[in-house]
């Protein structure tokens, strides 16, 4: 007798270690596909197709396994993914890489907690019948949550691999990308739970088939075959509208991409780049633009800074030596700007002073400032406006927990990351001829929100300045323009991308991406950018009601969370008061 328990438990265990490599083998598999879905180094601009079907063995899984094993899985799955999606991290710093790999791993250890004890929770009470619904919500829920927070970071989000597919995305000007999300989760969900049931080596039973269980689940499936045809239509026309309709204003504009390294500094650097951008600015004035464009950061010396407290001084020493050259650059910038004659719209740190009570240099050169990644309009020869970046990089332009983990604050000012102070406003620039528009910088057109507050702060038109050029990569750059694609259909305006190295591209209301530069390489463009105005347009729902579907999202969840909690302390009790008995 004894004998054969152990027996039994030796081929349970081996049964058991089968099935967690089974798991592990499928979530590797998933990871990588979902990875594949967006722009990489296999196709640059992903197979999206694959967003349809690759997170069903993550349900499987998650409904499969162990209470014990389900949040190991959840960090694995999440460390692996942006490992393979955020490859190109590693020539920003290993150092990157590793942060973002272990954040993303720690909220998706959290999401799967939350999807496991939705089907644990409530699915004897519902039945099965809503557990896919409430999962679907709660994956949407995740999304928003994880990319509000300090280190949120929505690159990797299921909808954006759907860009290339146009009739579908157009619901975003309803719902941003959490319709999108939802849609896409809620089938996978569904066929993730019925595999788990009817795959499992594990159970006694089996489920029933498939068409059976689509015929327990037909009122669910009904209602979302009904919003899937409803999303279809709604695509089909607001597509066909937003590519025929008339634009209400034209913008010829110039875009210089001059290809600069990003991780070369000094004097040097800062006068060849200009150097660079003034030459090709000056071709392109050849065909009359109203504005001239460059990148962040494309002009590195504060233009505020050396023009409010010129460094006038004839102190010796290299310091003074190098705050003199750069003076001079300034000066040369200004003087350029100022015979261009027209807009010139530029990236460039803008500086205040620090303390009002110490002048602007001290006895060894020092600046006495705090800095801002800006842009500015530079036109007449002064800056006309400025705009200061609100939603700074975390761990690189910005870093709040100094007193709370001064470790890693040290750790991050050893490798030499700059902070920069934090933006409050939502500027919207508005040139002579009245076009009014507003620049996102770098990353910051990745969240929905920050683009519709420029335009419902009256904005018509959206310029993204951006410098990618330090990743190397084409992926890295296309992941990031194609994030854009969705916040030009979320608010029915242009987007023009302003950048360094690349994607510079111009993107259309119902979300065409046209004339992509070359990337990786120096030159200018021309555009005549078409302007959709509010006064004729108006502004979208999601404009109007910025992220409220992500948000009710996030209340339902939380709802159902707590009342599958409360009903397992219910249970519980109960069941400790029968034992008594």
């Amino acid at each position: 007798m004894n004998r054969l328990f152990s027996v039994n438990d030796k081929v349970l265990r081996r049964r058991n270690l089968r099935t967690v490599c089974s798991e592990v083998v499928l979530l590797l598999a998933s990871a990588f596909l979902f990875a594949m879905a967006h722009p990489s180094f296999l196709f640059k601009n992903g197979f999206g197709f694959l967003a349809f079907f690759v997170l069903i063995p993550v349900f499987a899984v998650i409904r499969n396994t162990s209470w014990k094993l389900v949040g190991a899985y959840g960090f694995l799955y999440g460390f692996v993914y942006y490992s393979i999606f955020n490859y190109w991290l590693t020539t920003f710093h290993p150092f990157a890489i590793l942060i973002v790999t272990i954040i993303k791993g720690a909220e998706m250890l959290i999401l799967f907690f939350a999807l496991k004890a939705m089907d644990s929770w409530l699915g004897d009470v519902l039945k099965g019948r809503l557990v896919h619904v409430l999962q679907a919500v709660i994956w949407v829920a995740y999304a928003y949550i994880s990319q509000g927070w300090f280190a949120g970071y929505p690159y990797g989000s299921i909808a954006y691999a759907l860009h290339a597919y146009k009739i579908l995305i157009q619901v975003s000007d309803l719902f941003g990308i959490w319709g999108l999300t939802f849609m896409l989760v809620l089938p996978q969900a569904f066929l993730g739970n019925w595999a788990a049931d009817h795959f499992s080596k594990t159970k006694v039973s089996h489920s029933e088939g498939l068409w059976q269980h689509i015929l327990v689940h037909r009122i669910t499936l009904c209602i979302y075959v009904v919003l899937l045809i409803a999303q279809i239509i709604y695509g089909i026309v607001a597509y066909s509208h937003w590519s025929k309709v008339q634009e209400d204003k034209s913008f010829k504009v110039a875009t210089v991409q001059h290809n600069a390294d990003s991780w070369k500094g000094g004097f040097n650097t800062y006068e060849r780049n200009f150097i660079n951008l003034e030459k090709m600015s000056l071709e392109a004035m050849l065909y009359n633009p109203d504005m001239v464009i460059w990148s962040e950061t494309a002009f590195v010396p504060s233009v505020s800074w050396y023009t409010t407290y010129p460094y006038e001084g004839n102190d010796e020493g290299e310091v003074f030596d190098y705050l003199r050259r750069i003076q001079g650059l300034v000066d040369d910038f200004v003087k350029f700007g100022s015979e261009l004659g027209l807009p010139l719209l530029t990236g460039n740190p803008s500086s205040v002073i620090k303390d009002p009570n110490l002048p602007p240099y001290n006895e060894e050169g020092e600046w006495n400032k705090l800095d801002y990644n800006s842009v500015i309009l530079f036109d007449d020869g002064m800056i006309k406006q400025s705009y200061l970046k609100q939603h700074l990089v975390p761990f690189t332009e910005h870093f709040p927990y100094e007193k709370q983990m001064p470790w890693l604050y040290n750790l991050l000012k050893a490798n030499d990351y700059h902070w920069w102070e934090k933006g409050t406003e939502s500027v919207v620039f508005e040139t002579s001829n009245g076009i009014k528009f507003s620049t996102p910088i770098c990353y910051e057109d990745v969240f929905g929100d920050i683009c519709a507050e420029f335009v419902e702060n009256g904005a018509d038109l959206i310029i993204n300045m951006t410098n990618d050029s330090w990743s190397g990569s084409e992926a890295a750059e296309r992941q990031h323009m194609v994030m854009a694609v969705f916040r030009s259909v979320e608010n029915r305006r242009t987007v023009l991308r302003g950048t360094n190295s690349g994607m510079t591209c111009l993107i259309t209301p119902e979300g065409k991406i046209r004339g992509e530069m070359t990337p990786f390489k120096m030159g200018y463009k021309i555009w005549d950018v078409p302007v959709f105005t509010g006064e004729k347009n108006g502004s979208t729902l999601y404009t109007r009601t910025i992220d409220i579907s992500a948000k009710i999202c996030v209340w339902l969840s939380y709802a159902a969370l707590l009342c599958g909690l409360a009903l397992v302390v219910f249970r519980t009790v109960r069941k400790r008061k029968n034992i008594v008995k």
